[in-house]
């Protein structure tokens, strides 16, 4: 099933060709103070994400191996992007929240685990990475 979604003010579109299934949360730092709580997160393969309104993106490289994109009209935050070269490189991690149909997709993941602030914590059994597992999987071979 194809996912469509959104920036709030309608100037950035997408649609993901793949059928989206599982999200993952992000508990780090930056993902935090982006997303203004937790960020949730839908992997899609570059070549299932098609973007209309691209000149309306701003992005800003948020770290050696990645960048953040968001609708330069209306400010919403609408993917996260892996720019490191390797077998992740070109992987969006859409917003969830920007989706305009979330049914049938749940939380499988979450990530830097050991920085998750006490005050919250999701139901049921996920995939749990800690700060150092996820570092390994972007450090040079």
């Amino acid at each position: 099933m194809a996912r469509t979604g959104s920036c709030n003010c309608g100037a950035v579109r997408y649609r993901i060709t793949a059928d989206v299934r599982h999200t993952g949360a992000c508990h780090c730092g930056m993902c935090r103070k982006w997303s203004g709580g937790v960020y949730l997160g839908v992997e899609v393969a570059p070549a299932d994400m098609n973007i209309e309104g691209l000149d309306r993106l701003t992005t800003y490289t948020s770290s050696p191996w990645a960048e953040r994109a968001f609708c330069g009209t209306c400010g919403c935050n609408i993917f996260y992007r892996v720019t490191a070269p390797g077998p992740h490189q070109g992987t969006y991690h859409v917003g969830l929240g920007t989706m305009d149909d979330t049914s049938g997709i749940t939380l499988t993941e979450e990530i830097f685990i050991d920085r998750k602030p006490q005050g919250y914590a999701f139901a049921g059994d996920t995939r749990k990475m800690t700060e150092a597992e996820v570092m390994a999987m972007f450090a040079p071979n």
